[in-house]
């Protein structure tokens, strides 16, 4: 999924120019889901396209949090690092990293798309 955003418009002989920056925007996969078992949350994959997923997937706090803001919506590591900020008494830098290194994650293990 791609989202658009006007970043600069330039004038340029009688016509503007714009520029767009694309951004990638991401979904949870459909066939995932976060439970709780035994105080544990975890991802559960489920359905026929999720048949060859073996993986132990545990989420702790934060990432349950991300989890539960983001599930059926289109979402980015920006996204992500700014809910990261509401919830949690974290600065943007610290935020941005968090959230950059979990979702490269997601993407590693195809929670993702």
């Amino acid at each position: 999924r791609l989202s658009h955003q006007v970043v600069a418009k330039a004038p340029t002989h009688k016509k503007n120019i714009i520029i767009i920056l694309q951004r990638n925007k991401m979904k949870i996969k459909q066939g995932f889901e976060l439970r709780e078992v035994c105080g544990e949350h975890i991802i559960v994959a489920y359905g026929k396209a999720n048949i060859d997923f073996n993986k132990v997937i545990s989420l702790n706090e934060s990432a349950t949090f991300l989890w539960k803001n983001i599930v059926d919506k289109d979402f980015d590591a920006e996204t992500m690092a700014s809910l990261l900020q509401q919830e949690y008494e974290v600065d943007a830098e610290t935020a941005s990293k968090d959230a950059k290194a979990l979702l490269d994650e997601w993407i590693k293990v195809g929670l993702v798309e």
